[in-house]
């Protein structure tokens, strides 16, 4: 199985739409691709499934541990041909200045993975040559092992970069050299770019991006930079846990509105003895049947606050079913669906109403980084004292949550106190940070617990 990295020097320099080509032509040519994504990023994978047709995995080594990172990405790349792993930001930003944590640079050590470094030429010639030069020196333990210009605007341009390249890197692969091409562009919006399932991209744009890619792209010399071996093997998965009733039923929020969930996340509750069954709050009026708990992830509840709040049933159920003592467990976009209603400017539309608080959308960036919790007391997601990793990014803003709801959260960011989150009413559990279940395995074992507890006293 081969694998390599897709990196670049900053954002916005093209890599996402690079990797979508790469595995388009990949898939076309009969590959079965393991697609991955460096960081907490959720849409991105959201394309990489529709391009391959197989779900991609977050790998992030501030987040969880590192033999938590090479146990997924063992797991999830097992019987591909190739894997694919597309780096977030620039190839050594991660939480600091000082460190590798969080960075694509890590994860690349982690896998011994060749990296691709994509880089935006416009407006450069011989110069772009120092740059992959500083890339590819600035840390022994990584091995830059090709470059894929993008942007360029010409053939004079690109045998300039070609040359400067070679004469300066001989150890560097030029693999392509991309033109210039608005119709690749995706479009974006707040929190990235605009979801796969709201922009299933069409075949139209795919076929071109695919031609795009083979007239301009070198893949077999990009294949034969990748490396083969890696030698760790997947460990065990848990056992399941049998109390003779039967797996744990956990309801999962998955449409349009409520998309961001990490794969591990969702593979930890099984492995801890759940059964997962997907619902839409959108287009669903009740749980599937046998619910023990639900999981509500985040997405964009607020582009479809309207939609939401017409579904007058489903909001009843998940109210019921909190009222009920149903172990809950909602983050970012499932907290702004608890709350009291999502303020628009044609008005506020209703939600869950389990917060009494408003929820409005901000023109600027409300959060964003790491984030560590430690919990308070004992919780539907783990113990008095557990710490837990995660990551906070949204644009909008609540009321502040009234002093009855118990703050189950402690967050600190590299040390600096970021004050009470984690917001509990009865068994139910919210917060603006995604927590990734990797970063302490407790998680989805004392939620699957919580869930199978309230199962017994239902059945008894």
């Amino acid at each position: 199985m081969k694998r390599f990295v897709i990196a670049a020097p900053h954002s916005g320099s093209g890599k996402t739409t690079v990797t979508l080509g790469i595995m388009a032509i990949l898939s076309r040519r009969g590959f079965s691709v393991a697609p991955f994504k460096v960081g907490p990023d959720f849409i991105d994978p959201g394309y990489h499934r529709l391009v391959t047709g197989a779900p991609s995995v977050n790998l992030d080594g501030w987040m969880c541990p590192p033999g938590f990172v090479r146990d997924t990405f063992v797991r999830h790349a097992a019987g591909a041909d190739v894997a694919v792993i597309e780096g977030v930001m620039g190839l050594f930003d991660g939480i600091d200045g000082v460190s590798e944590s969080g960075s694509t640079a890590q994860v690349a050590k982690l896998l011994a993975a060749p990296v691709v470094l994509v880089v935006d030429a416009r407006s450069q010639a011989r110069s772009a040559a120092a740059l992959v030069h500083g890339f590819a020196s600035f840390d022994p333990g990584v091995k830059v092992a090709g470059v894929i210009f993008n942007n360029v605007a010409s053939a004079n341009h690109e045998a300039i970069l070609r040359e400067a390249v070679t004469a300066s890197l001989p150890h560097v692969a030029v693999l392509g050299c991309l033109p210039k091409d608005p119709a690749l562009g995706i479009p974006s919006r707040h929190l990235g770019l605009t979801t796969a399932e709201e922009n299933p991209l069409s075949d139209e744009f795919l076929d071109h991006l695919a031609r795009v890619m083979e007239r301009h792209l070198d893949l077999e010399r990009l294949l034969d930079t990748a490396q083969e071996e890696f030698p760790v093997q997947a460990e065990q998965t848990c056992a399941r846990v049998d109390d003779g009733f039967g797996p744990v039923r956990i309801a999962v929020a998955r449409d349009a509105a409520f998309c961001f969930a990490y794969p591990d996340n969702l593979r930890l509750l099984e492995e801890a003895g759940a059964e997962l069954c997907y619902f839409s709050p959108l287009a669903d009026t009740a749980f599937p049947d046998g619910v023990d708990g639900i999981y509500l992830p985040g997405g964009y509840p607020e582009l479809f606050a309207a939609r939401l709040a017409e579904n007058v049933a489903m909001r009843q159920a998940i109210l019921n079913a909190v009222e009920r003592d149903m172990p809950v467990y909602a983050e970012c976009g499932g907290f702004i669906y608890l709350t009291g209603a999502v303020a628009a400017d044609e008005g506020s539309h209703p939600m869950v109403g389990i917060f009494p608080v408003q929820t409005r959308m901000l023109a600027r960036r409300k959060a964003l980084g790491y984030r560590e919790v430690e919990l308070l007391a004992d919780s539907p997601v783990g113990e008095k004292g557990a710490v837990a990793r995660g990551h906070e990014f949204h644009y909008s803003e609540m009321e502040e949550v009234p002093q009855r709801f118990e703050r189950l959260y402690r967050v600190s960011r590299k040390g600096i106190d970021l004050g009470f989150e984690g917001y509990r009413y009865r068994n139910c559990l919210a917060s603006y940070i995604h927590l990734h279940f990797g970063s302490a395995p407790g998680i989805a074992r004392d939620f699957v617990g919580h869930c199978r507890a309230y199962r017994t006293r239902s059945l008894t």
